[in-house]
């Protein structure tokens, strides 16, 4: 990229963080400035938007537990839900098109392509609101997490197959081969530490394992890199392997924004299809919370999970850019639908960043929309006259546990967010449950009754530590607040926030270290120990 386009990009980006939309709404922006300016994209941005894609897709294969996709609320709702859209997405615009006299180029084939691109929900955006707002391993993320990627899989193998360029005989030996070497593939991480290395492990991995194998196989890379993620996603250090690939992931995705603006030429046609497709947006919305409370989930968590996927894709743009490239559609609708993304992710953005605060005024209307039956959505009841609460069973959060549960026996209940790391504690005879402090049901039902006196958050996310306690102050918690933080900004708006105290791990950590080295010097070597004592003393005299 030559500086005019990084200086654009991050001036616009700036901008829209400064009025607290995410900067990615700034580099859609600039996009379509740039081509306004006789700007083009060319290879190189194009190279760089792909390798943003591939990597994203790796690393949420790094968190995707394949048992979460066989979950009817994952398959069957987006097998419905995109179903639905095209069904009704596809004669509402080959009736608009022939409303206006057929101007657009529409026949019964293309509408029905126009229709499936707009079924795809952004996966780019929702990863990147999803974890802004510490929402990420929250239910409704997990939800709309495993919503888009069966939407990614299904876009993927439509670009496979839809070029009629089948995959090669060698298919059938590298996926088999790829599950062999899963062993291989963890040692292989293990063995490269947790520094640089480590990222370019990674990089190792995603492009070349995942997504140049099956490149080579003729299959789509992108869906290469997403399987070699969830094939290492199992490994103690993938948390870390995506920590480390998260800000060269973030920046090769301005490439991938910037591109879908210098596509083509906005148009006056394009812009008012795009407005066309943006007042279809609700029916998508709408579709997602309907389909999610009839399989049992929650109104709130299929309102906040609906709220992650009330956008239209990337992956439409680049279904709709197949079918430009193939002659089967006109360039205007790769534009209208790249504008249509951007108009989606201006209205999502303020949704999602106060998607819980909406939900409260209507939550009992939405909840006459939920379904009898149970679910691992419900939540957990505090039985046993616990007082104190530890969200965020992590490292962290189990030794203040402990620690609090030698004072106060048969008083301490954890909560975490993880159902797998729930059940590792329950095995251990831990006093823990599933549930979310940010959850406004949750504390509507603790809240009221007063069940609590002490709430330590102790979540691994500086954001959800956040939204807890705003979630806390909008319900009335009248309790003693506690929270965990590691830098010294992030303490400072906890202050800010009214928490009763706020500690930072790292100072706490190094006070402990200390007293713990001083004990053992003492037991160690008394007289030396002693000595600087007394000599201490007679300066202090």
């Amino acid at each position: 990229m030559d500086a005019i386009l990084i200086a654009i990009a991050f001036l616009f980006g700036l901008a829209a963080q400064m009025f607290r939309l995410p900067p990615l709404v700034g580099f859609l922006v600039a996009g379509f400035v740039l081509r306004a300016l006789g700007k083009e994209g060319g290879e190189t941005l194009q190279t760089i938007s792909d390798l943003g894609v591939t990597l994203l897709l790796f690393s949420i294969g790094l968190k995707l537990r394949l048992r979460n996709l066989v979950r009817p609320e994952i398959w069957a709702v987006t097998s419905i839900h995109a179903s639905l859209v095209i069904v009704l997405f596809g004669p509402v615009l080959l009736g608009a098109a022939t409303l206006i006299g057929n101007a657009a180029g529409l026949d019964w084939k293309t509408a029905f392509l126009v229709a499936f691109a707009l079924s795809f929900s952004s996966t780019v955006f929702a990863v990147k609101s999803l974890a802004d707002n510490g929402d990420l391993g929250s239910v409704h993320g997990r939800v709309a997490i495993g919503i888009l990627v069966m939407q990614d899989i299904i876009a993927v193998l439509f670009l496979t197959f839809s070029t009629g360029k089948l995959p090669t005989l060698w298919a059938l030996v590298a996926v088999p081969l790829l599950l062999l070497l899963r062993p291989a593939l963890g040692w292989l991480l293990g063995k490269s530490g947790q520094g640089e290395l480590l990222a370019l492990c990674g990089l190792f991995l995603a492009l070349v394992v995942g997504a140049g194998a099956f490149k080579e196989v003729g299959l789509k890379a992108d869906l290469g890199a997403l399987f070699v993620g969830v094939l290492v996603g199992w490994h103690p250090l993938s948390s870390e392997l995506r920590k480390s690939l998260n800000r060269f992931t973030d920046l090769l995705l301005v490439g991938f924004f910037l591109q879908i603006g210098l596509e083509g030429s906005v148009t006056l046609s394009a812009l008012g299809w795009a407005a066309f497709f943006t007042a279809l947006l609700p029916i998508k919305s709408i579709g997602f919370f309907a389909l999610l409370t009839r399989f049992h989930l929650r109104a709130r968590t299929s309102w906040m999970a609906a709220a992650a996927l009330s956008t239209y894709s990337e992956f439409g743009l680049i279904v709709m850019s197949l079918g430009v490239a193939q002659g089967w559609i006109g360039a205007e609708w790769l534009i209208a639908t790249a504008l249509a993304l951007s108009f989606s992710i201006f209205l999502a953005a303020p949704l999602n960043r106060k998607a819980e605060n909406l939900y409260d005024p209507i939550s009992d209307s939405l909840r006459k929309w939920e379904t009898a039956g149970s679910h691992r959505d419900d939540l957990p009841a505090i039985e046993n006259g616990e007082r104190v609460a530890i969200f965020g069973m992590g490292r962290v959060g189990m030794m203040a546990y402990h620690d609090l549960e030698r004072r106060f026996p048969g008083r301490i209940i954890g909560f975490d967010r993880d159902p797998v790391k729930v059940a590792a504690h329950v095995e251990a005879e831990r006093n823990v449950k599933v549930a979310d402090a940010t959850d406004s049901d949750f504390w509507e039902k603790i809240c009221p009754s007063d069940e609590l006196d002490l709430v330590v958050l102790a979540m691994p996310t500086h954001s959800a530590n956040v939204h807890a306690i705003e979630t806390l102050q909008r319900h009335g918690f009248r309790g003693v607040v506690a929270a965990a933080a590691v830098y010294d900004r992030e303490i400072k708006e906890l202050r800010a926030l009214g928490v009763d105290t706020a500690f930072n791990l790292y100072a706490q950590a190094g006070g402990t270290f200390a007293r713990h080295v001083m004990e053992v010097f003492h037991q160690q070597r008394p007289d030396l120990s002693n000595g600087w004592r007394k000599e201490r003393q007679g300066k202090d005299e």
